[in-house]
């Protein structure tokens, strides 16, 4: 007999420039450092993004979570505008390393497709 895992609900925070992206449905990765919270993370779950500090939020649709080395790997695999329309590869790269740092990325990164769900 097998049994299917049951969906999670989870709510993060975001810094607001990335919020807007996924709230518009702009932004379709979300990057996340593989965190042991995050480590069952799968597809069907659901992700309340949180701007820190306020009220504003969005739930989105987890559609996959693919696991990289680094976050040149991930970027490279799932191609900068899904991750940000808004700013170049190194542009991404600078940001997201400013966020993680190196002892954080070498617990690797996770590549977190998204849906923006209906209100």
């Amino acid at each position: 007999m097998t049994e299917t895992a049951a969906a999670h609900f989870r709510e993060l925070n975001l810094y607001r420039r990335y919020f807007e992206l996924v709230a518009a449905g702009q932004k379709t990765i979300e990057v996340r450092v593989k965190y042991p919270h995050l480590k069952d993370l799968a597809a069907g779950d659901v992700i309340r993004f949180r701007v820190k500090g306020t009220d504003e939020t969005c739930d989105v649709l987890v559609k996959r979570v693919t696991e990289y080395k680094t976050f040149e790997d991930l970027l490279d695999g799932e191609g900068p505008a899904n991750v940000n329309p808004a700013s170049s590869r190194e542009q991404q790269l600078a940001n997201i390393r400013e966020i993680y740092p190196a002892e954080k990325e070498a617990l690797g990164a996770l590549a977190i497709e998204i849906e923006r769900l209906p209100r």
